[in-house]
This record gives structure tokens, sequence and C-alpha cells, in this order.
């Protein structure tokens, strides 16, 4: 790879926008400096990036993927080598996947198998999450043990799926004291499964099959309520960090804002999905289409669910994305989970309860948040911060992730705000899917050149990446916490 100068571009941080060259040796960062100030070495340098009229940005870091990921009878439609190059196609150059250990299964026999999944076939870096679907004295300690030993810092558990990941208050409380004990965070799918069971069957027997019933049968308060639960059970378990995943409601984000509020390790993120997309246009198309965007927590309506009116108003995007200005949501991730229609999604044909759950959506996290920049609605320091710099953070990959700085990683976007890009199935698409949940976007920007620890991996519309190029991180402890 040798020396690489990227120079005339201006350099994002969530800090601030600075016009700087950027200095580049092997892998790694080794200065950032005023216009000009490497011009002695340009000439002996092995590349040159002319980023004249462009952003210079840190590589995206997605802390929610899951590749692989078998779900609902089938498993999701990226593998770790078509997931990452997509990644790479997006600007997001690190991920963050989730291991998975069921009840009754063993944790380190889990991280294994996605350790098997994902050596030797990803092309950025990547991290691993643990899910703990079945909390056991055994679960307990390899909790302490992969911190201390493996690198993962996070464990994801979930209040939704009886009979699948499920997890009572009991056993939520028993891993937050033993996540509370080695400093680990623990991520949370706040719905209220058992209710939504509930309501799942009832819909059912009324006949009502539908793709929109997914959401309706998943209403914003049961979001709510089951936030506000795992913000208790973390004070009682020792103000234990708590990180909620993919919120996409009004009302459940005011519960993580009043927990901030009052000093509480409670973070959350937000995903594209639910920023951009609305029931009336995606769910509730004609037949069976709207089956493209089942996911969990579900699409809401613009029109807000019955009963919930915006903290001003207005509907739940709105509140989204005020909270990311407000910081009351740290991160944007994608969950990406994708599933092809044909012989996936159409196993729920007839009974929505049985679709599997989940949008592809990691080449364009980078890409929709800046269309927020475009349209005032977040800053570009705070798309840089959202997207790159706190996930690195959150999750125990800073200095070396997440910002343009002499040592990091030569993690690197050159982003053209003078270009467009229209996302679709034909036009930009490079996930394993047969149709894209964002069909017919325009974004006002463009990926221009994408480096990976140093290597151009996307260049001219072009990938030039290898599989085998990404690495595994070990990730430390969440540098948020006090």
């Amino acid at each position: 790879m040798g020396v690489t100068l990227i120079k005339n571009g201006t350099v994002v941080s969530p800090t601030g926008a600075t016009p700087q060259d950027v200095l580049i040796d092997g892998e790694v960062i080794v200065a950032v400096g005023a216009p000009g100030y490497f011009a002695a070495t340009e000439e002996g340098a092995d590349r040159v990036i002319d980023a004249t009229g462009k952003y210079v940005i840190p590589g995206g870091v997605d802390v929610h993927t899951h590749m692989e990921l078998p779900f609902g009878g089938t498993s999701a439609s990226d593998t770790f080598e078509s997931g990452t190059i997509a990644a790479a196609w997006g600007g997001v150059t690190t991920i963050v996947d989730f291991a998975v250990q069921r009840a009754g299964e063993d944790v380190h026999a889990g991280l294994a198998e996605w350790h098997r999944k994902a050596d030797g076939n990803c092309a950025i870096d990547y991290g691993f999450h643990q899910i703990i679907g079945g909390v056991d004295e055994e679960s307990l300690k390899a909790m302490s043990y992969l911190v201390e030993h493996e690198g993962v810092s996070s464990f994801k558990m979930f209040m939704a799926y009886p009979g699948v990941f499920y997890s009572d208050d009991g056993q939520i409380l028993r891993a937050m004291q033993q996540a509370a004990d080695c400093g680990a965070m623990i991520m949370m799918h706040a719905e209220n499964g058992i209710a939504i069971d509930v309501l799942v069957a009832q819909a059912l027997a009324r006949g009502e099959t539908d793709p929109r019933y997914h959401s309706y049968t998943r209403p914003s308060p049961l979001e709510a309520e089951a936030t506000h639960r795992a913000i208790v059970l973390s004070h009682v378990a020792g103000n234990v960090p708590l990180y909620i995943v993919h919120m996409s409601a009004g009302d459940a984000l005011e519960e993580v804002a009043a927990a901030r509020h009052h000093g509480r390790n409670v973070f959350a993120e937000t995903c594209p999905q639910y920023l951009w997309l609305t029931l009336e246009e995606t769910l509730a198309k004609p037949g069976f289409e709207g089956a493209k965007w089942v996911c969990s927590t579900p699409v809401r309506s613009k029109d807000n669910d019955p009963h919930w009116k915006g903290l001003h108003g207005h509907g739940h995007q709105a509140d989204l994305w005020r909270g990311l200005r407000m910081n009351e949501l740290a991160v944007v991730s994608t969950d990406h989970c994708p599933f092809c229609m044909k012989d996936q999604k159409e196993l729920g044909l007839g009974n929505f309860a049985a679709i599997p759950n989940g949008i592809g959506g990691v080449e364009h996290r980078m890409e929709l948040i800046y269309q927020g920049v475009v349209a005032g609605e977040l800053s570009l320091e705070r798309w840089v911060e959202t997207c790159c710099t706190t996930p690195a953070r959150m999750f125990g990959m800073y200095p070396r992730k997440g910002i343009i700085a002499p040592g990091a990683d030569a993690d690197v976007v050159v982003w053209d705000p003078n270009r467009r890009t229209k996302i679709g199935i034909n036009d930009k698409h490079h996930m394993n899917m047969d149709h894209s949940a964002y069909e017919g976007f325009v974004i006002d920007g463009k990926v221009d050149t994408v480096l990976s620890r140093g290597m151009v991996v996307v260049e001219n519309d072009q990938f030039h990446g290898r599989t085998g190029h990404g690495q595994y991180i070990k990730r430390g402890l969440s540098q948020y916490l006090v």
C-alpha cells in the first residue's frame, strides 16, 4: 500500500469541518496538516488522491448487522463476503455483527461459529457482539470471559420473540448484574413480546394477514413500555450501561431522554428505515409487496400510532430526527438483516407473522443520513459523529476507528457532495437481495473513494478490495462510561 496522500479536501470530524491534507503510511494515518503541508512528500507518495471540493471523513462504523443470521426458517441472504463488500460500497469500513446463543446452547460455541463464518471472508474489518438467548450460570460466566479474553464487550438480549430469544425480567436482571461486574454493555431489543404475541394471534384470528398488520400488532406503546422496563432493570442492576437498539418510536425515545436527564448510563440507536420510511408507503402497499419492509421494531405510521401524539404533536420520524440532533439518540446503525422476496419473505404468504423480519441497508446508511444533512435535519459534523465516531467510542474501538487523526487506522471515505446517487435494484445496489428497500431514492451526494486500512477498496465506481482483507477487531469497553 505504501504512502498515500489525500490532498485539497475538507476533513470532517464531530468538532468541525476544516480544509486539511491527510498522510497515510501503510495501514495507518500518520499525519494531518494544513493544505499543502505535505507538498515535499507528495512527489514520493505511492498514491495521491485529489479531494478538491469533497469531504474527507472517517470510514463508517455500523455496529448492528446480521450477516448469515438464521431466522424465521431461513437465513439472512448476505454472507460476510457479500455483506462486507456491499458495506464498502456504502463507505462503511467496520461492522459489528451478532454471534448467537439460544437457550440450551453454549456461548463459546456460538461465538466460534461466527468466527468460522467471518474468518477470511470479510472485505472490511469486523467485530462481534454476543446474543445471550439463554441465561444460566454458564452463560453468565461466559460473559466475563468474553470481555476479558475475546474482545467482546457487549451482549444483546431480547424482550421480544418468546420461544426464540426472549428473556424474562429476572433473566435480564441477572445478565445486567453480570455486565455491571465486568463493565460490559447490555444491548436491548425493547418490545413487549408477550403482549405482541397476543395481538398477533388476535389479528390472525380475524383474518388480518397482510404485511401491514406486522406494524399494527407491534404498537409503539409496547416499545415504550419495554424501553422503560429495561431502564428500570439497568438502574436496579447498578446503572449498568444499557443501549436500546433500533428505536422507532417517539414515545420510546421519551423514556431514553428522561433516563439520560437523570444521569443514567442509557443510550439508543435508530436506523435509516425509521427516519425515512412510513407504514403507508411500505408495509401498506397492495398485496404482499409490503413484506419487503417487515422488520422489528416495525416501520411506523406517518400519522402516529393510535392514541400517541409526538412530543410536539408531530410524528415519530420528526421525534427521531430531533433526538439525533439533541443526542438523545447517539448512533445510527442499520440492523442489516436482508431477505429476498422469493423463497424467503414469501414464507409469510397468507400470514404476516411468518415473514422473516429484516431489511437490508448496510450499503446505504451513510448516504441516507447524509440526505438528512441536505434536508437540514442534521449538521455535517453530526452526520460523522452518529455514523462514525460515536459508534467507535460506544463499542470500544476508538481512536483506532471513527476519526481522521494520527495513529488511527486509515479507514477513510472521500465523499463528493456535488454528485448524486440513485438507489435501486438496477442502480446502486450491491447487497445480496432481489429488491431494494429504498428503490428510487436519490441522494444529493456520492461515495467517491473508500480506503480500508490504507487499501483503496472503492474508486471510480469500481470495487478494488478483496475478500479476506478484513480483520477481526478485539474491542475494549465503552468509552462513554464514567
